[in-house]
């Protein structure tokens, strides 16, 4: 168990170190309909899509709804590289919670993929850094609550 010291600077590698999942992605040319049940085996709202280890965009559920749905697209006929989101903020395991926190507030995102050397090490979600810096103000958060 990682030891937090209220106020201490926290990087998103620490936030990678706690995390167990893997990083989901896809290939662009696989079909939205795919990407959607990858995220409905994985419990996850978001994939990245990558061609040989290279992030090349983002499929959220947003995309979905706002490109595909409200659109009237089929799924099954909409490839990923269609809908999915090119300008990509990214993060280092270096960049600290606050710079992250600010990120996304400033792109209005949920989502930071986390990249070294232009390929993707993970990936971190506006619900990480909540509770990076509820942990960091206030201690440890216990899951038994």
């Amino acid at each position: 168990m990682k030891v937090v010291v209220p106020n201490m600077i926290q990087h998103v590698g620490d936030i990678l170190e706690e995390k167990a999942e893997d990083v989901v992605w896809i290939n662009p040319l696989e079909s939205v309909f795919g990407a959607l049940k990858l995220m409905n085996e994985h419990d996850i709202s978001v994939v990245l899509v990558q061609i040989n280890g290279y992030l090349v965009g983002i499929l959220t559920e947003r995309d979905y709804i706002r490109k595909v749905i409200l659109d009237i697209h089929a799924s099954e006929q909409t490839r990923v590289s269609e809908v999915m989101s090119r300008d990509l903020v990214t993060v280092t395991r270096d960049d600290t919670v606050h710079h992250c926190i600010a990120l996304t507030k400033k792109h209005h995102i949920h989502h930071l993929p986390v990249v070294e050397v232009g390929k993707t090490i993970g990936m971190i979600s506006l619900r990480d850094l909540f509770f990076e810096a509820i942990e960091a103000e206030f201690g440890p958060v216990a899951e038994d609550a």
